[in-house]
């Protein structure tokens, strides 16, 4: 009579990888607020990487004589106080957003995925991971980043770093919350009980099911981030006020937001427009990554 042998391993439930890639992005493809997120992001990437150099204004340049001109056929957007093209600024403050979330993003959804998978795995690592999050989230965020800002001074760097700080937390309380669910499924008993090391069982067979939480959140803390970043530049705690960013130019323009509406209204409407499309997007990701849409399409 043989013996029954058990696998050396247990794989997790999956569907190939191609397949399950392709339907994702054909139900992001029939949302149509996805659609219109996605096209909003990529027209603002395409219009700060090739649009700045066509202007053929210098962002930085001060001309006196041609302060507060409203938009006209030589400035498309109206000049600031200084007489600086205002279209020129905000195509390179575009980049300042665009470079902030982006480093925010990946270094947040690095520290904070990490910090939940080892959180939720390792129960004795829980309470010390955990209850330091718990001490960041105390505090406001935007007063948290204002104080790290105040510590380490102005520049893109310190900004990516102060508004990781903050948005840390909220990621690795996501994924901790999603690892400790995964870990009790029945292949991952099953993986435990033939003695599969740890580290195989935490990062094959729970992190592939605790990745779609994090794309989505990955794109909200985008937004999240251009947004704290205009608030930290418009306080003066941002990037240098040198530096043409959304945030700054608000800044600048409170002394003539009534004389010249328009040096205010142009870079307020970029970050909205920007978050908007940022949300959409994310709102299109949560909805074609959840596996409830998945089950009633």
């Amino acid at each position: 009579m043989s013996k029954l042998r058990l696998p050396s391993t247990i794989e997790a439930p999956h569907i190939s990888s191609r397949s399950s890639s392709l339907h994702w992005v054909w139900l992001l493809l029939h949302d149509s607020g996805a659609v219109v997120g996605g096209l909003i992001v990529l027209l603002v990437v395409v219009l700060a990487v090739f649009g700045a150099p066509l202007t053929g204004h210098d962002p930085l340049r001060v001309e006196p004589f041609n302060r507060l001109l409203p938009p006209s056929s030589s400035h498309w957007l109206g000049t600031d106080a200084l007489g600086r093209d205002l279209l020129t600024r905000m195509l390179y403050g575009a980049r300042v957003s665009l470079l902030v979330g982006l480093g925010t993003m990946v270094v947040s959804t690095l520290l904070g995925g990490l910090g939940g998978l080892v959180a939720g795995f390792f129960q004795s690592l829980d309470g010390i991971i955990m209850r330091i999050m718990d001490g960041l989230m105390a505090f406001p965020s935007i007063l948290l980043a204002v104080a790290i800002m105040a510590a380490r001074g102005p520049g893109i760097e310190n900004v990516i770093i102060a508004i990781t700080v903050t948005t840390v937390p909220r990621l690795a309380r996501l994924i901790r919350g999603q690892v400790m669910v995964t870990r009790e499924l029945t292949y991952v008993e099953a993986a435990t009980a033939v003695g599969s090391k740890p580290l195989r069982i935490l990062f094959w067979h729970i992190l592939p099911n605790s990745v779609s939480p994090l794309i989505v959140q990955a794109s909200f803390t985008f937004a999240v981030a251009v947004v704290t970043e205009a608030a930290l530049s418009f306080l003066g705690a941002g990037v240098p006020p040198q530096e043409p960013a959304w945030g700054n130019m608000l800044q600048e323009s409170m002394a003539v937001m009534m004389a010249a509406p328009w040096v205010s209204i142009f870079p307020g409407s970029a970050i909205a427009i920007t978050v908007l499309g940022l949300n959409l997007l994310g709102d299109g990701l949560r909805d074609c990554l959840d596996p409830r849409t998945e089950e009633s399409s």
